[in-house]
C-alpha cells in the first residue's frame, strides 16, 4: 500500500528567511552579483514585503534569475553552499519543523524539502538536516557549468507537478500526505496533498486557510541559535536569484522602466 509523506517549503517555512538572501554575502564575495543588482533588488524586496508577490511575478523572477548562474561551475556552487552551511544557513532553521519531521518519521513517512530554490542548494540542506530528499528548480548544466537556462522551475504549478511526479515514482499516497508552506503562491502545492498546513502564512494564505479550515502553525524558535554572519548594509533585505530570482528580475525591470521613460 502506498505510504504517506511530508513536504516542507523552504523559505519562511523551514528557514526563518530566504535561503538566497542568506547566501547574498557569499555570492557577492565570489563576484556572482554586483552592487547595482543588490540595490535594485533591495527596493524590490521592500515592495514584496509590503504587498506580497503574485504567482506570475514569482515565475518571471525565478526563471529570469537563473541567468545569473550562466558560466558558474556547479562544483563552485556546492562548495559555496557547504562553506555557508554552519555560519549562515543552519542558524536560520526553525526548530518546530524539525520536531514535525521527527513525528512524520515515527509514522514511517519520508520527509522532503520542496522549494523554488536551486536543486543543488536544497540538496545540500536536505543532507545536512537529514531529510529523505529535496525538490528544487533545475538549471541546464553543460560540462559542469550552468548555462542559465531553466529546465524545471519548482514554483506554483511546477512545484505541485514535481510533488506528483515524486509521489508516483516513490509510491506515495498524496491524499494521505502533508504539505507545509507560508505563501499563497504555493496554493497548487498545498492542494496537491490531502493535508495542507499553513505556516507563518501571508495575508492571502491565512484567509484561504480560514475559509478551508486548514491548520495554521506559527514557527518562531530557532534550532541552531548561533550568530549569523553580519552583512554589509547594501546586502540587507535582498532575496537573491536562487530563491525567487528577484535580484536579476528587479535589475532588468529597472532598466526597462528607464528606457520606457
Amino acid at each position: 500500500m502506498d505510504r504517506a509523506a511530508a513536504f516542507f517549503d523552504l523559505d519562511r517555512t523551514l528557514l526563518r528567511r530566504s535561503s538566497a538572501l542568506a547566501l547574498a554575502g557569499s555570492f557577492r564575495e565570489r563576484g556572482v552579483i554586483g552592487r547595482g543588482q543588490l540595490a535594485k533588488a533591495a527596493a524590490w524586496q521592500l515592495l514584496f514585503v509590503a504587498r506580497g508577490a503574485g504567482a506570475e511575478t514569482v515565475r518571471k523572477a525565478s526563471e529570469e534569475g537563473l541567468m545569473i548562474l550562466k558560466g558558474f561551475r556547479v562544483d563552485e556552487l556546492r562548495e559555496l553552499v557547504a562553506d555557508a552551511m554552519e555560519p549562515v544557513l543552519k542558524p536560520l532553521v526553525y526548530s518546530e519543523p524539525l520536531h514535525l519531521v521527527q513525528r512524520h518519521r515515527e509514522r514511517g513517512e519520508p520527509v522532503y524539502i520542496v522549494s523554488a530554490t536551486l536543486q543543488e542548494i536544497v540538496d545540500e540542506l536536505a543532507r545536512e538536516l537529514d531529510f529523505d530528499g529535496a525538490l528544487g528548480s533545475t538549471c541546464e548544466i553543460v560540462d559542469g557549468v550552468y548555462t542559465g537556462r531553466a529546465l524545471r522551475p519548482c514554483h506554483g504549478a511546477g512545484k505541485a507537478a514535481a510533488v506528483r511526479e515524486l509521489g508516483e515514482r516513490e509510491g506515495i499516497d498524496l491524499t494521505r500526505s502533508t504539505a507545509y508552506s507560508d505563501s499563497h503562491t504555493d496554493l497548487p502545492f498545498l492542494e496537491a496533498v490531502g493535508r495542507p498546513v499553513a505556516v507563518n502564512p501571508d495575508r492571502e494564505l491565512r484567509r484561504i486557510a480560514a475559509e478551508r479550515a486548514w491548520p495554521v502553525l506559527e514557527f518562531t524558535d530557532l534550532a541552531y541559535p548561533a550568530p549569523v554572519r553580519t552583512l554589509r548594509p547594501a546586502l540587507l533585505g535582498i532575496p537573491l536569484v536562487l530563491g525567487a530570482g528577484a535580484a536579476v528580475w528587479a535589475a532588468r525591470s529597472g532598466r526597462a522602466t528607464r528606457r520606457a521613460a
